[in-house]
């Protein structure tokens, strides 16, 4: 049976080098990804009608994952919550993103803006990062919008960290020097040379970026700090289902939760698989 598996593993993919199956691994996650969200698009919760004469339904070929306490079909259910946990996380990475050029590029300005920066850094490190999420989500009102900003005002300075140590190893090159004695400006040096190096670093950081955004924004739903309760995101699927797993319900929590797993790991993996094509090791593979 091995040798079998072997034999057809080999005609599928012996054939292909490291970066074709690299760019392979990339593009069926992305692939993925993209019918996830482009799925709750379309259904809009309109295929969503309760239907108490279907209530708590185990898995069937009518019900891949069940359907709840109110006959709601919780495969149609978990779509749509990945898919807007996907938007979510996307929306604060990008401001996240953001963030990180600003602050970096200020950072390449002088000592003191870089000990401002570096005071900064590890001003939000210091604060429990789901405590910070939380308040900053209070304070914006809650809901998806407070969601959003607080998980983008809390997930900029780890990438920050490793772009103002990209940026310090930068300063050190000649070019950089030799721009300075040609009477150069900060800002002209800033976009000119070092922006342009570090946006593959910042690409790789954002879609890395990308699972624990949409980890904490499901952490804080459940708690009942994040998103309404009409919404149908998989913080509050799994919190609704607390209550009905004592009664054996399991599936209500199961599947939404091994979906939710599914696609952080299918961005991980779209992230470390860039992150080899970015390698200069790998290049030539």
């Amino acid at each position: 049976m091995s040798t079998a598996v072997v034999t057809i593993n080999k005609g599928l993919f012996g054939e292909l080098n490291l970066r074709q199956k690299t760019l392979l691994i990339i593009g069926f996650t992305s692939l993925l990804l993209f019918t996830i969200v482009l799925s709750s698009v379309f259904l809009n919760g309109e295929s969503l009608p309760t239907n108490f004469g279907s209530r708590n339904l185990a898995p069937s070929l009518n019900h891949p994952f069940g359907t709840d306490w109110m006959g709601r079909d919780m495969f149609i259910r978990t779509l749509e919550g990945l898919g807007l946990s996907i938007v979510i996380g996307a929306f604060a990475s990008t401001i996240s993103a953001v963030l990180t050029v600003i602050l970096g590029l200020l950072s390449s300005a002088g000592k003191t803006a870089d000990s401002f920066v570096s005071w900064l850094v590890d001003l939000f490190l210091s604060i429990p990062h789901l405590l910070l999420i939380i308040l900053i989500s209070i304070g914006f009102g809650g809901g998806a919008t407070g969601v959003v900003i607080g998980v983008a005002l809390t997930h900029w300075p780890g990438l920050t960290r490793v772009v103002r140590a990209e940026i310090k190893q930068l300063k050190t090159q000649e070019y950089i020097h030799i721009s300075r004695n040609l009477g150069k400006s900060i800002w002209w040096i800033a976009t000119k040379h070092i922006l342009p190096h570090l946006i593959p670093q910042i690409l790789l950081g954002t879609i890395l970026m990308f699972p624990h955004a949409i980890l904490h924004e499901a952490s804080v739903t459940f708690l009942g700090f994040g998103l309404s309760p009409h919404e149908p995101a998989i913080g509050i699927i799994l919190s609704e289902s607390m209550r009905y797993l004592s009664a054996g319900y399991w599936w209500l929590a199961f599947f939404p939760g091994l979906s939710l797993l599914i696609v952080v790991l299918a961005f991980d993996m779209i992230g470390e698989n860039i992150g080899k094509l970015m390698d200069p090791k790998n290049a030539h593979e």
